[in-house]
């Protein structure tokens, strides 16, 4: 019954937003978005979701969700007060009543530049409680500056973005459960 409700999460998401390839939107695909929220539904209870709209919407635990809140610069997504309209040029503009008041961050940048990555870095400082999960997303390429700015490593299992060109890589900074597999929707 659980896998039916958050299959159905995910198609309510994917089917009322379209990706804006002007904005860098591309979303994981349903399988991929299915085990992100596994992951964070297991590790988390009030979670920032940065540049992630498609995991947010697709939350299945109601009480996580009332907790959380979406972070993008998308206002298409300003449903609810849940909502903050992030500018990731401008890292720490934020309400700081949610300074330091999230267990996990949950990232997908539109550009993933060391110079883009440094920004969303001083979000996760504003953000984050100590000791906080962090769950992200880049190619291979950016593993060694990934993990000197979030001390996450590469994860077995692989996101799958159907409309992106190249593949990226799943990263986290704690022993991941659901991230211990390969995803099966990628090819080796």
């Amino acid at each position: 019954m659980e896998g039916k409700r958050e299959a159905e999460q995910v198609s309510v998401f994917v089917s009322k937003y379209k990706e804006k390839a002007a904005l860098n939107q591309y979303w994981y695909s349903p399988k991929t978005i299915e085990v992100i929220v596994k992951e964070v539904e297991l590790v988390a209870k009030k979670v920032a979701f940065l540049s992630t709209p498609s995991i947010y919407f697709s939350l299945s635990d109601a009480a996580i969700k009332k907790e959380s809140y979406v972070f993008d610069l998308d206002t298409q997504f300003a449903c609810g007060s849940n909502f903050v309209q992030y500018d990731f040029n401008k890292p720490t503009d934020i309400p700081t009543s949610l300074w330091h008041s999230f267990d996990c961050v949950v990232i997908d940048p539109p550009f993933i530049t060391a110079d883009v990555w440094k920004k969303y870095g001083a979000t996760v400082t504003a953000l984050l409680r100590p000791q906080g999960k962090i769950i992200l997303t880049s190619t291979h390429e950016n593993a060694e500056l990934l993990h000197s700015l979030f001390a996450v490593t590469p994860q077995l299992f692989s996101p799958s973005v159907p409309h992106l060109v190249y593949q990226y890589r799943l990263y986290c900074n704690y022993p991941s459960t659901f991230f211990s597999e390969p995803n099966p929707e990628i090819g080796d």
